[in-house]
Parts: C-alpha cells; structure tokens; sequence
C-alpha cells in the first residue's frame, strides 16, 4: 500500500469507525432499530437462545432470568435489551454505569422497578463496587437494604421490591467482578457480522431512510464497515450526502467507493487511525511484541480506547495478535504496507 495514507489525524476529528453513538447520533439511530427478535438480522445463535428464554419465561409466568451481553461496540447490545423488554411486553428502562453516582441513586430506581421489568446497564463493568453491594440482594432475592440511624444505633430495613430482569451490556467482560458475573443466569457474546447480513441491514436502513441503493452500493458499504451495524448505518448516511451532492442520488457501487476513498475508508474498512496504529508497532517496534501500555503512550491514546475500539476489529481481521508478551503486527500488516518483516527488524523505517 502507498505510503501516502500515513499522516496526523486531527484529535477532535470525529471517528467514523467508531463502534460508539457520535454526538448527534442517537435520533436517527433509535429510528432504525429493530424493535422485535425477528427484525433484528445477525446473531443467529444469540437470538434462537433468547426466543427460548424468553418464551419459556412467559409460558412459566415467571421473571426471565437476568442477563448479561458483551462484545465491541456497535452491535446491538442496546437494541436487544430493548427487544427483550418488548418481547415480553414488560416495562423497560436504561442507565449506564458511569451515570449512577451513589447507593441512593441506585436504591431509588430499584425501589420503583415494575413487576417483571427490564433494567437495562450499559458499560456495566464501571459500576463501583459499593453499588455491586446494593446489587446483589436486588437480583437474587428482589430486596434492597436501607440503613437507618449512624453509629451504634443504626439499623438495616429489608425493603422487597419487584422481581425484575437486569440486562447487563459491557465491552470488557473481563472487568466484571466474579459476583457479579455469578449473578447472571444468561450470558451472550455478540460477534462481528458478516458482509452479507451487513448488506441487509443496509438495504433496511435505506427503506426506512427512503434512500435509493443498488446492489453494488450496499455491499460496497457493507465491505468496509467493520462488521459493525452502527457503522455501516453511519456510512450510508455519509454516502448518501456524496450521492445527493456529487451524483444523481443513487448509491451504486462507484459512488459508493468514491465516498468512502473521499472518508479515507479503505477496502478493509481500516481508517488513518488503525493504520497509524499498525505502523506505530511495525516502524518503531519491529512489529511487536509491545506492551500495550507503551504502544498507548507512543500513540498518545488511552489504553482502553485501543483495547476497546481499535484492537477487536484489527484482531478480527488477522492484522494483529495479542499475546502474553503483548502486540504483535501479523505478516498481514506488513504485507497492507508494502514491508518486509525483515526491514522493519532492521529498523529500516524508524
């Protein structure tokens, strides 16, 4: 590949990868949701799983066992938390870990949580262990405690709230607390989707946005989206704008890659930020192993940002290997750039 793509991007550029909800983002998202299991296209394990569950808790009567959902951003944790609570025709109601401050903030939802209800928490990992405390008789015997008084006179008072179904969404399950995680009775990893099921959920963007896409367009679009259906609806609406502008409106497959080359959106779906990354371990590292740690101060990134948004996709893809000694560019990295292992060793490139 041409040296070319290397170079700076700005640090309040927006991401258009980004597996996260931009800002701006959310009304037009929330429109395209699907709202039922059957609407919702990919996970075909996941959503068999959940049918049952969910059937079988309606057939019983009873509360559907809390559940926890992990994987990158962007493939529709949020949404299945939704349909969930709209499968079994229950209340539904979401908060995130970072929002919920104190033991008071929590105890209040809890306390008005309606019969058989979906609680939903996003970035759930990010819960302070204190407010795991208040958790955990909440899921396993729907009580909370209330403590009165100070000092020696204070007393606890059992408060039984609503049986309720917690959905839990996280994109680092290995930061949840083991209690924590024991407290889930269903737990489902989401994986990238495939090209295909991307091209439909393009093709039901474009119906419900009234955009005109051929064929060729929407597996263009699908092709470079990172196997992330929040991505692949932000690029069709950035498409659309270049067809509207530059053409007559139709997404054909030209147009299609002629936005993309214009939104530096590769082949591979790769951006100047994974390239950057890419390059960083092979020029100045030789093509790792390199801790993840020095690999952020050498970006200057944060090290949850490359472990969440950069490095699933780049794994995924073959591009990247993360080992016990730390990351490793494959002979597919070198290969993207036009290098040869053996010069970047040589520190030909640095």
């Amino acid at each position: 590949m041409a040296r070319k793509d290397r170079g700076e991007q700005s640090e309040d550029r927006e991401r258009i990868l980004s597996g996260a909800v931009l800002p701006g983002e959310q009304p037009v998202e929330y429109s395209l949701r699907p709202k039922l299991l059957r609407e919702f296209i990919g996970q075909e394990k996941l959503k068999e799983n959940l049918a049952i569950s969910i059937q079988a808790a309606k057939e019983r009567g009873e509360v559907l066992d809390h559940i926890l959902l992990y994987g990158p951003p962007g493939l529709g944790k949020t949404t299945l938390a939704a349909i969930i609570a709209n499968e079994l025709n229950v209340a539904f109601q979401s908060t995130s870990g970072p929002v919920i401050e104190d033991k008071g903030d929590l105890a209040a939802i809890l306390s008005n949580v309606e019969k058989f209800q979906v609680f939903f928490i996003d970035e759930i990992h990010r819960l302070n262990t204190q407010l795991e405390e208040v958790l955990y008789p909440a899921l396993e015997d729907y009580h909370i405690d209330y403590v009165v008084g100070q000092g020696p006179g204070a007393r606890t008072i059992k408060l039984n709230i609503n049986p309720f179904t917690l959905v839990g969404a996280t994109t680092r399950a290995g930061l949840l607390s083991g209690p924590l995680r024991s407290r889930f009775g269903i737990v489902h990893r989401l994986d990238f989707y495939t090209p295909k099921e991307l091209e439909i959920i393009v093709r039901r963007s474009a119906e419900i946005l009234n955009i005109e896409v051929e064929a060729d367009g929407a597996s263009e679009i699908a092709r470079r989206s990172r196997g992330t259906p929040r991505v692949v609806n932000r690029l069709l609406r950035r498409v659309r704008d270049y067809a509207q502008v530059r053409a007559d409106g139709r997404i054909t497959g030209p147009v299609a890659s002629a936005a993309l080359q214009m939104l530096e959106v590769d082949q591979h779906g790769f951006d100047e930020a994974d390239r950057k990354l890419l390059l960083t371990i092979i020029e100045k590292f030789g093509g790792g192993p390199v801790g993840v740690n020095t690999l952020a101060a050498s970006l200057s990134e944060e090290v949850d940002a490359i472990e969440e948004m950069y490095e699933p996709f780049l794994i995924q893809a073959g591009f990247l290997h993360r080992t016990p000694r730390g990351r490793v560019a494959t002979p597919l990295a070198f290969e993207y750039f036009g290098i040869k292992p053996g010069e970047a060793q040589r520190g030909l490139f640095t």
